[in-house]
């Protein structure tokens, strides 16, 4: 059940949605607005740090739970797996919940939650793509990951985001007989039981999903596309959608992970520049920091959110991408995005194909074959499983 909705909404945070540019400047938005909380407080991430930036957060939900606030929060088996046991006592002790979704075991190690969500007063939402944890806390560039997150008071919006919570929230545990009522009671309109609204959810069980078929529609009348992925390692009908953009006269640009922190997506991503590049995209590889950031913007609507471009963002997690129409916020993206390029280095086709010896591609084909079919592959037979 949703908690009371706030009557209360600070003047500084009126405007419909705003930017975050980097994970410094997303963290103090953050524990300001933990801080300024009095209903409730719903958070959610893959990765919870054992480390200085996840202290801060428990403290600030801590002393949240301890005046009265509904603190609740999920973060994810496998990506917060290295939390002690006794983390969350404080929390507890003070009235706060914290649980964990699809605890780690090897039956259902495939199914994760990759979202990453802050909902407070259901009033305003923070979404994007950095975790809770050290290495996202900087500007990107002199330090810290690159990352972006979007600041958000979209109605529709929050109700699907505070819908969609819930929900996780109270299955966790991943059961046959959950994954069985999910798929009936989401099948036409995945954790949204009200208006339809810019959130565009992807997961198992969940349908036809849903940022999958917002990305591909909007690629077919595009002139205009950018994105910046951590992973890039879309399938064929992606691929052929950015392609087709650039074919026809479309300008399609890509910014990808110079640095990176996961190197079998990055030779799997870079398997796939040469026909990108010959259809006319232009390639940008960014320097200074890992690259983090999920963001498309295609002519005058943004996509951002947790999901990357890969299988296992687009199949087999449970992912959240905000998709806004917003001419005045697409402006503010391309400035970002332009900002980044002069942080990366040109990727041709000339310097490609020289750096393409056959340990190269080798490495490349069977990095894409082990994160494009073999890992799907697993989760189907895990999903069959629970079934």
């Amino acid at each position: 059940m949703s908690a009371p909705r706030s009557s209360v909404l600070p003047a500084a945070i009126l405007e419909p949605a705003r930017w975050l540019p980097t994970g410094a400047v997303a963290y103090t938005r953050m524990l300001e607005l933990i801080n300024r909380a009095t209903v409730s407080i719903r958070c959610e991430t893959y990765i919870w740090g054992h480390d200085a930036v996840g202290a801060r957060f428990l403290s600030a939900l801590t002393q949240a739970a301890a005046r009265g606030v509904r603190v609740q929060i999920l973060i994810d088996g496998a990506g917060s797996s290295g939390l002690p046991d006794d983390y969350w006592c404080a929390l507890h002790q003070a009235g706060g919940e914290a649980r964990v979704f699809n605890p780690l075991t090897l039956a259902n190690f495939s199914l994760r939650n990759h979202r990453k969500l802050l909902l407070i007063d259901d009033r305003v939402a923070i979404t994007g793509g950095f975790n809770l944890a050290a290495e996202y806390d900087g500007d990107g560039v002199t330090g810290g990951w690159r990352d972006l997150g979007l600041e958000l008071h979209d109605p529709r919006a929050l109700r699907q985001l505070a819908d969609s919570f819930d929900h996780l929230f109270s299955e966790h545990r991943v059961r046959r007989w959950f994954l069985r009522s999910l798929q009936r009671a989401t099948q036409a309109n995945p954790f949204s039981r009200g208006a339809p609204g810019p959130v565009l959810f992807s997961g198992p069980h969940l349908g036809r999903n849903q940022f999958t078929h917002q990305l591909l529609r909007s690629l077919r009348h595009a002139r205009h596309v950018r994105i910046v992925s951590a992973y890039f390692v879309p399938g064929f009908r992606l691929r052929r959608a950015l392609r087709t953009v650039a074919r026809r006269g479309g300008h399609v640009e890509l910014l990808l992970a110079g640095r990176t922190d996961v190197p079998l997506a990055q030779s799997a991503a870079r398997s796939l520049y040469g026909s990108l590049l010959k259809a006319g995209i232009r390639i940008w590889e960014y320097q200074p920091q890992v690259l983090h950031t999920k963001l498309t913007i295609i002519d005058d609507a943004v996509f951002v959110g947790s999901a990357n471009l890969d299988a296992r963002s687009l199949s087999i997690n449970y992912e959240l991408t905000v998709h806004l129409c917003d001419p005045l916020l697409t402006e503010a993206a391309d400035a970002i995005f332009k900002a980044d390029l002069a942080h990366a280095h040109a990727v041709t086709f000339d310097d490609w194909r020289a750096s393409r010896t056959w340990f190269t591609r080798l490495h490349g084909a069977w990095a894409r074959f082990l994160l494009a079919r073999v890992d799907p592959w697993l989760a189907r037979r895990q999903i069959r499983r629970i079934r």
